[in-house]
């Protein structure tokens, strides 16, 4: 059975727990900055949601790397990254249509969610429920791939009347 993170942006406090538990786990530092998930904030203290990479089915940033550093991990569904083998050319950062593959300026390579291995810690730290990990064939899965969409392009600058209608 996959599994995915199931991101409720109601429930979100902004108290960036999972930012947190995040860096720890991946960095050993408690430094948001090197998170692999982020709070981004629409209006200030009013509007916040978590996000990260949605493990696409298509997933443009593993079609994109020239050295095929980023597989699909048939247990989990994450796309993961091979450090042994990406070379930090950034063409995934790109390719992501979502903006969350990262660069990672201390090690040259690139960085971005990979559920932990199956036991994601944002997920685990997240004191309201606004991020679980979740079975992902849940009614509302379809419903955030179209919500993560639809932030994707508000971040690029797309206007309503750009957007497909649901």
């Amino acid at each position: 059975m996959q599994r995915a993170l199931r991101i409720q942006p109601n429930l979100c406090t902004s108290c960036m727990q999972c930012e947190l538990a995040c860096s720890f786990e991946k960095e050993g530092v408690f430094n948001p900055a090197k998170s692999r998930i982020k709070i981004f904030e629409f209006e200030p203290e009013a509007y916040t949601v978590p996000y990260t990479c949605t493990q696409c089915a298509e997933a443009w940033c593993m079609h994109a790397c020239p050295v095929d550093a980023i597989t699909k991990n048939l247990e989990t569904g994450a796309m993961e990254v091979a450090d042994d083998v990406c070379i930090g050319c950034k063409v995934c950062t790109i390719a992501c249509p979502f903006g969350t593959v990262n660069y990672n300026e201390d090690t040259g390579k690139v960085i971005k969610c990979d559920l932990c291995g199956g036991d994601p810690q944002c997920a685990d730290a997240c004191p309201t429920g606004a991020i679980t990990y979740v079975d992902a064939n849940w009614p509302g899965y379809e419903q955030r791939r179209q919500l993560d969409r639809l932030l994707a392009g508000t971040q690029m600058g797309e206007t309503a009347d750009d957007r497909p209608s649901a």
